[in-house]
């Protein structure tokens, strides 16, 4: 008897160290991925000229006159965060703060800025989250801790802009899931509505969805034990990271874009953050569109609405 005892408390004890290793590379894998050079400044620079030559023109001037600067604020906990902006043309309140994707930063949504200084005529700011482009921080927070940042970012750019703007806020991938995050907060009065672009549910079902498909796994045990160790890490959890119920608290209007063909963030989520939201919204299914390529594919169409929508609410 004490035998099988020694045997099973030592298969458990095996077990326990296993499922924690994985669960830290789990953890590391999802929030710390390398950064190459092609995520630098000029990398970044080169892939999106690449990717919408449209903007070359508009990018080129605004770096070489000077009018797309650099900013930092100092977050609560000591890291430094950045953020790229630019006045518009015409001086005007009204003003639009851009959050980028996962493993993306502030430049590699410029096509985003060219829609809102170039064609709209607005003020624009779009930061680095941490871990990315020229922010610092430990790990990747996948939204969660960014909104706070975000909700800095958004006085900063009231202030930077005469302190009495119309601001919109604009996110892409998890830059969406950020923003939907941030409007579950309570909004100072210059907030007028909010644009989010393939944004996840939870940071619970998006990792779910990428376990079972790079890896084959279900969620249990792995998931719970990273995102316990998350917690313990890093100060907050998978489960609670949720765009889905920050949307049920959102009082101001939301446009939800998604392409129809997106399997990252499939096209299924966007259904039950468009049924949470109540108030004014409005819903666009980009046909044969795949992950965060909506403005890519259809950049007519999509400035079309953005503009239609945001119109309503920045006058």
């Amino acid at each position: 008897m004490k035998k099988i005892v020694k045997i099973l408390t030592w298969t458990l004890l095996a077990l326990i160290v296993v499922v924690t290793g994985a669960a830290l590379y789990l953890l590391s894998f999802s929030l710390q991925p390398p950064v190459g050079e092609a995520d630098g400044e000029e990398g970044s620079y080169k892939y999106m000229y690449e990717t919408y030559p449209q903007i070359v023109g508009w990018a080129d001037s605004l770096r070489q006159n000077g009018a797309l600067r650099d900013t930092l604020i100092t977050s609560e906990d000591g890291h430094r965060l950045h953020a790229i902006y630019a006045a518009a043309t015409v001086p005007t309140d009204h003003t639009a703060v851009i959050v980028h994707g996962y493993s993306d930063n502030a430049v590699r949504m410029l096509m985003i800025g060219y829609l809102y200084h170039h064609d709209l005529g607005y003020n624009i700011l779009l930061p680095d989250l941490r871990y990315h482009g020229q922010s610092e921080g430990e790990a990747i927070r996948m939204g969660w801790l960014d909104r706070l940042d975000v909700l800095r970012w958004m006085e900063c750019a009231n202030g930077l802009f005469g302190g009495n703007t119309q601001m919109v806020v604009h996110g892409i991938s998890m830059g969406a899931a950020t923003t939907m995050m941030v409007s579950g907060e309570e909004q100072q009065p210059y907030v007028k509505c909010f644009v989010e672009d393939c944004g996840y549910t939870s940071v619970w079902e998006q990792f779910a969805k990428e376990m079972d498909e790079l890896f084959s796994l279900p969620t249990f045990p792995l998931l719970n034990v990273a995102s316990v160790l998350c917690d313990w890490k890093y100060d907050w959890n998978f489960k609670e990271a949720s765009a889905l119920e920050q949307v049920v608290r959102c009082r101001l209007p939301m446009l939800f874009i998604h392409g129809d063909a997106d399997d990252y963030v499939p096209t299924r989520m966007v259904y039950p953050l468009y049924e949470a939201k109540t108030g004014e919204k409005e819903l666009w299914v980009v046909p044969g569109v795949a992950h965060a390529a909506s403005y890519r594919d259809a950049p007519e169409e999509y400035t079309r609405r953005v503009a239609e929508f945001v119109s309503r609410y920045i006058r």
